[in-house]
Parts: C-alpha cells; structure tokens; sequence
C-alpha cells in the first residue's frame, strides 16, 4: 500500500512539473510560392530579394523582389560572351536597398573548374558585366564566397595563391567595369608558414568588412584550426584579426551577421553547434555564447547567417531530419522544433516581423515570435 501511496505522488509531482513547465510549441512555416528554386536571401528594410535557380530556363539566374505579397521579378541582362553568366547559380548577393551586387557560379571547362560571374545594377535592372578570364581564374585561382556594399563601396571576397604558403584571403574592388584583385601582402590576410587564414563568409559593419572562418596554426607537432574573424577599418583597409575564443582544437566560424553593435558568428566547434558575439571595435570582447543544445555541425553542414532581432539572436538548424529554431542570448534559449520544412536550411532573413527560410530548397516563412 505504502508503495503504490509514493507512486500515486511521484506521479502526481510528475504532472505538475508539466504543467509549470509546457513544452514550448513547434513553429509554425507556411509555404512561399517562388517561380524557380531559391537559393540566396539578402534585403533591406521591408524588401526581400531572393536569388533564383531555373534550371530548366535559357538562363538559370533569376532575381526576385518580394514586398509583403507582392512578388516582382528583376530584369537580368547576361551578356552572350559570357557563357558562364547564363549557367550561374548564385553564391551571394548583397543589396543595400538601393544598389545591388550579387556573384554566381558554374562549373565549366576541362577541369570543371567555377567560372565566375558578377552582376551589378538595382532592383529595375541588373546586368553581368564579363570579366577578364585572369580576373577571377587560372592556376591561382581559389574561390569567392561573398559580395559586400557599404557605404564606402563595393567589394568581392574570396580566397588567392599565396607567394609563400597555401592561399591568401583576397579582396577585389570595382574599377569602373573591372574588379581588381587587391594585393594582400603586408596584411593578416596573408598566409604565412606558421598561420593560413582561411574566412568563407563576410559581411559590413558601417565602412568595415567583417569575415569569418577559420585559421590554421601549424608549429612544431601542432596543427591547430581556430574559428577566426578578420575586419577592416573601412573597405580594404587597415585589416585585423584574432581568434575566437574556446574553440578547442578544432573549431570555425560558418556564418556572420552584423547589427548596429555586435556581430554574431555561428559555426562550430568539436563537431557542435556553435555561437560567438564580439564588438568590432573591441576584438577583446568576443565571447562564446553559453547554453547552446548540443546539434552536431560540421565541415559539410550548411547553416544560414544567425537573424539578429533586437537583443536577441534567432539562430535556425537543422538537427538530422528536424528543423530546430533556437532563440535567446548569452545562456539563455528557447529551442523549437518546425512544422513543415525538411532538409538543409541553407538561408535566414528577418525582415520586418516575417522569418524567411530556405530548407529543402523550399521558401518558407513564419511570424518572429
């Protein structure tokens, strides 16, 4: 009697904890109808501009303006000598409301190497200007992953043969209708025998270009891969770095975004979700973000820029088959699960009070709670 007596309690105690602590509801995502796969989010203020892949069209690229409800397509003009630019598929596109700069690749040639093009123009029309073949291939060649607009100008972001050891971080800047690779010697993107930067994802803080990824330390019986950020005082000048803090052995930062104080990276370390904040004028105070779940990311796992809404960071993960929605800050996060998307969640963009998603190569959207 005793015993069922305790159970019936232990029960009872069980129910209440329940109670006092519900389990937080899954988000709910509605289905955006786009005419193409989307691939790229970017925008500004209430605007929207998603890069398209038409992979059954004439040409792949395909921008579009997504105000609300209301869904216009951006005039693309490719230039027939360029072949590549009707292939493209975007990689980044930057747009500061008004100008818009976006890159895009495809593979091509006996080595299938990217072939890059680099679009330019606003939102009534955007066109492919070409590129001398050296400007961003040959035997030096390494990748690009991101275009920038900042007040101060426009810039590409890539990675370049070092003189002295693996590959630089590269910048290129316009020059009328050319982009020109920057010289990065003298600069911490320059690789050395004993430290090769290697950032994979940029954005602007003001004039500042902010980057990140990671940096290998190599030294007598050590390798070492840091997540690291390098920024700039204003465009491609004045370029520090340091690394981010409790990294491990072995950690790097996927992703950055920029709010009008503190940058947010998210990546990964040990294999595991990830998330530092710092302010660019004080590379002292980057700090990992505590009490993160533990969702296992690593080199090949996609993760969408973390969405800074207010004080708060909105961070979205796929976690196996389930897409996860963290939200929070410094030791303190609420995870949902999703109702709808599958697949890799490759994209994020708040805009307004509106959370847009690509996963599963599906535009999806929910209200920011």
């Amino acid at each position: 009697m005793r015993r069922a007596l305790l159970l019936v309690v232990l029960l009872l105690v069980a129910a209440s904890c329940s109670e006092d602590k519900p389990q937080a509801q899954a988000v709910a995502w509605s289905q955006v109808k786009v005419p193409a796969e989307p691939v790229v989010l970017t925008g500004h203020g209430d605007q929207l501009l998603v890069g398209l892949r038409d992979r059954d069209a004439k040409v792949v690229p395909r921008l579009l303006l997504v105000e609300g409800d209301k869904q216009s397509e951006v005039k693309l003009s490719p230039d027939p000598s360029s072949p590549y630019a009707a292939l493209a598929v975007w990689k980044s596109i930057a747009y500061d409301g008004r100008r818009v700069v976006a890159l895009g690749g495809a593979a091509g040639g006996a080595h299938s190497n990217v072939r890059w093009t680099v679009w330019t123009g606003t939102t009534a029309a955007v066109q492919e200007l070409p590129q001398e073949f050296n400007t961003f291939g040959g035997p030096d060649a390494g990748t690009l992953y991101s275009a920038v607009i900042a007040p101060a100008g426009q810039a590409l972001l890539g990675a370049w043969a070092s003189r002295t050891s693996g590959l630089d971080a590269a910048v290129w800047l316009p020059q009328g209708a050319k982009w020109i690779r920057q010289d990065s010697a003298g600069t911490v993107l320059r690789s050395t025998p004993g430290l090769l930067p290697g950032p994979g994802d940029a954005t602007v803080f003001g004039d500042a270009i902010v980057q990140t990824g990671s940096q290998v330390r190599l030294a007598p019986n050590v390798v070492r891969q840091e997540a690291a950020v390098w920024r700039s005082q204003r465009l491609n000048d004045g370029w520090s770095g340091f690394a981010l803090p409790d990294g491990g052995e072995r950690s790097h930062g996927q992703r950055v975004t920029c709010g009008e104080q503190l940058c947010t990276v998210t990546g990964w370390v040990e294999g595991k979700l990830a998330m530092w904040q710092f302010d660019p004028a004080k590379p002292d105070s980057a700090r990992r973000l505590k009490g993160l779940p533990e969702i296992a990311v690593g080199d090949k796992t996609p993760l969408p820029a973390p969405v800074l809404d207010g004080d708060q960071v909105v961070q979205v993960v796929a976690d196996g088959n389930q897409v996860k929605v963290l939200r929070g800050a410094d030791g303190a996060w609420t995870v949902r699960t999703s109702d709808g998307p599958t697949g890799d969640v490759t994209d994020a963009r708040l805009v307004g009070r509106t959370l847009y998603l690509i996963a599963g190569g599906t535009l999806w959207t929910s209200a920011a709670e």
